[in-house]
């Protein structure tokens, strides 16, 4: 069965796909700009990640489970939760997204985006005391250049997420080379600085 507005079938996940790339073509009856067809499209990503949170919520709501809502979104149970769980604080019983690092999601994104510009200063410049002592700036470089050696080029980056752990924020990006995956992990503490780097393997997430 065909939709008749998207021209999808009746699968929920292809009507969803069909209805988010209409949206390149901007809105009904006007026509934007490069730069308003970037804020336009990244308007409506904020919006639809604002909807997936909610219909997460109903879905636990309505008694499912972790592990069905990750098979859904193609990840883990683990990665669901720690996406769009609610974990209270143990030693507070308060949120623990009151806690997070604010703008921590981007400033993972901007730390990848600055290693795949061979920027090893600007990447390294929020490391705190004991990964600065480990990790300089050379040895940022090198480790890069082992992942490249290994998989390839960077190709294409994901939407960045981050979850509280503890007394720290992390940030799990999707990073896409050419020949694997990885999920790069940056983990920050309550003042802002990098305390933990990772490119982990698929399945280790």
């Amino acid at each position: 069965m065909r939709n008749e507005i998207t021209g999808a079938t009746g699968d929920p996940a292809v009507r969803g796909r069909a209805a988010a790339l209409s949206l390149l073509e901007g809105p009904p009856g006007g026509t934007l700009s490069a730069l308003e067809a970037i804020a336009f499209v990244r308007g409506a990503a904020s919006a639809v990640e604002a909807g997936m949170r909610a219909v997460v919520q109903r879905a636990r709501q309505a008694g499912h489970t972790w592990e069905e809502i990750g098979q859904v979104l193609g990840t883990t149970r683990q990665a669901a939760f720690q996406r769009f769980g609610r974990p209270a604080d143990p030693r507070t019983g308060q949120p623990m997204a009151i806690s997070m690092l604010p703008g921590a999601a981007q400033r993972g994104a901007v730390l990848f985006a600055d290693l795949a510009a061979r920027r090893w200063a600007d990447a390294s410049r929020d490391f705190g005391e004991r990964i600065a002592g480990k990790l300089d700036a050379d040895g940022l470089a090198a480790t890069w250049a082992r992942l490249a050696g290994m998989i390839g080029q960077l190709e294409g980056m994901g939407e960045p997420v981050a979850f509280q752990a503890g007394d720290r924020t992390v940030v799990d990006v999707p990073l896409s080379f050419e020949a694997g995956e990885r999920t790069g992990r940056v983990s920050y503490d309550r003042g802002g600085k990098v305390t933990g780097l990772f490119f982990l393997p698929p399945g280790l997430a």
